[in-house]
């Protein structure tokens, strides 16, 4: 995939002073595909970005924009364009003046300048703001004027650096539906930094999550969502519940052995790579079932079957959530109505919610 995409990152090794960041890290990217690398602060994101966009000098590697490499160019010939999470507005000029900045720089004529501004103001939906400053304007409007000024150059690739952190939630679900939108309609190249799972679920083609200075997985939204290859991609996509036990593979058959808390349960392989032997199971809070413990109906086939207590229950809106507690383990279970504190519960999560994983030491 790297070989043929439109960007190529080939075997980068970036750091500061002493301390290695991105130790040999390859990655493709398409044309006009929105990719969003997403992850925890210090997993080497915004590093990536900032030596994709020319800010950071790799210690080994290459990049490539179609077949021209810009590894050692400056940032203004790269023709790529970064929206800064802060927006980096210049304060003293107008809407029109920081939109047309980058193309004041190129030394574009004076009307060329103006069609270009214009242009933008009426994409953004700034029309009319144009000889406002950025302190009249809220914070989703200066997001859209600092979008602008990286639109107006043409870039081949638009980077976002956490663009939206700044918003209030509810501006920010706006805005992220309108980036998406808009890039789609101008085909551009995107890459997009984000540490919320959600934000880079609506707007990528393709997530790459990254944990420690390395890709840790990458595929659709789809993909890694319902296929994490690993317990921290689980994790971090939100299969948060874990539980220890030990498991016995044969063939395509996974049996989950007989514990304190859970009967022996036979659930598919599904391709997994597993040994017999202590695994990992991890499964998100809204995909387990709640039932009492005096329900005597079966589980589906594969299904695992816990048997616990409720704990705690709280309401954080459009479902009830109860701890449940299995011995010496606690895990999170939503419902749509709530179970009693101290109820005797069963928690079932069906074969294709399960995650399981050999344990690291195994």
């Amino acid at each position: 995939m790297v070989m043929q995409a439109f960007l190529k990152v080939e075997k980068l090794r970036v750091g500061y002073g002493t301390t290695t960041v991105l130790d040999n890290l390859d990655l493709g990217i398409e044309k006009g595909e929105f990719v969003a690398l997403l992850g925890s602060s210090g997993c080497g994101k915004t590093t990536l970005l900032r030596t994709i966009a020319g800010f950071a000098k790799p210690f080994a590697g290459s990049i490539h924009v179609a077949d021209r490499e810009v590894t050692q160019l400056p940032p203004d010939k790269r023709g790529m364009a970064l929206v800064f999470q802060s927006y980096a507005l210049w304060p003293h000029l107008t809407v029109a003046q920081n939109i047309g900045y980058g193309l004041k720089l190129q030394k574009r004529s004076r009307g060329e300048i103006d069609a270009r501004v214009a242009e933008m103001q009426t994409l953004l939906g700034l029309s009319g703001l144009g000889n406002r400053k950025p302190g009249q304007l809220s914070g989703g409007q200066r997001q859209r004027v600092a979008l602008g000024r990286a639109l107006a150059i043409d870039p081949e690739i638009l980077l976002l650096d956490e663009p939206l952190s700044n918003l209030d939630a509810r501006i920010r679900l706006t805005v992220r539906h309108e980036i998406r939108s808009l890039q789609k309609r101008l085909g551009i190249t995107a890459i997009h930094v984000t540490h919320d799972r959600e934000e880079a679920m609506v707007m990528a083609d393709r997530i790459v999550i990254m944990n420690a200075g390395r890709i840790e997985q990458q595929g659709s939204p789809e993909e890694v969502y319902n296929k994490p290859a690993s317990p921290f991609v689980a994790a971090f996509m939100g299969a948060e519940n874990l539980l220890s036990m030990r498991a016995r593979v044969t063939g395509e058959q996974v049996e989950i052995m007989e514990g304190a808390f859970n009967p022996s349960t036979l659930t598919a392989r599904h391709g997994r790579s597993l040994e017999s032997g202590p695994v990992e199971l991890r499964f998100r809070a809204e995909a387990a079932r709640l039932a009492s413990h005096g329900d005597g109906g079966a589980p589906e086939p594969g299904a695992l079957e816990l048997h616990g207590q409720v704990t705690s229950v709280s309401y954080p809106g459009g479902h009830w959530r109860h701890a449940v507690r299995l011995g010496a383990d606690e895990v999170l279970v939503d419902a749509d109505t709530p179970f009693d504190q101290g109820e005797a519960v069963k928690v079932r999560i069906p074969a294709q919610s399960l995650f399981i994983f050999n344990t690291p030491a195994h």
